[in-house]
C-alpha cells in the first residue's frame, strides 16, 4: 500500500524560494526541470519512504523522528507517521543546516 504525501508549509515555502532562485539566476527552463525533478524524488517516498537516513544534525542532539534524502546538493528532510509522509524541508545541503534543521523542525 502506498503511503500519502504531504507537503509543510515550510517545504512548500522552500521549493517556491529554490525556483524563484534558480530562475533568476539561470532560467526558467532549468527552474522548471529542477522542480520537476524535485517533484519525482518527493513522489517516490510515496513507495519506499523508509529509504531516507536520520539527518547527521539531528541524529547528534537525539532526534530520530526525521529522515533525509539527496537530490544533487539538496536535501529533503521528512518524518514518516502512520502511512503518511510529511516533508518538512527542501535545503540547499551546502549550507551549515544543524541550526536551521533544529529551529524549523523542533519549534
Amino acid at each position: 500500500m502506498a503511503y500519502k504525501l504531504f507537503l509543510v508549509s515550510d517545504a512548500e515555502e522552500d521549493i517556491f524560494d529554490i525556483f524563484n532562485y534558480v530562475s533568476d539566476n539561470d532560467s526558467e527552463t532549468i527552474a522548471n526541470k529542477l522542480l520537476s525533478e524535485l517533484e519525482k524524488v518527493c513522489g517516490n517516498l510515496s513507495k519506499f519512504p523508509e529509504r531516507g537516513h536520520i539527518p547527521p544534525e539531528l541524529e547528534s542532539i537525539g532526534v530520530f523522528d526525521f529522515r533525509e534524502i539527496h537530490y544533487k546538493p539538496y536535501r529533503i528532510i521528512y518524518r514518516i507517521i502512520e502511512k503518511n509522509v510529511y516533508i518538512h524541508c527542501i535545503l540547499d545541503g551546502r549550507r551549515n543546516l544543524g541550526e536551521l534543521l533544529e529551529h524549523r523542525l523542533l519549534r
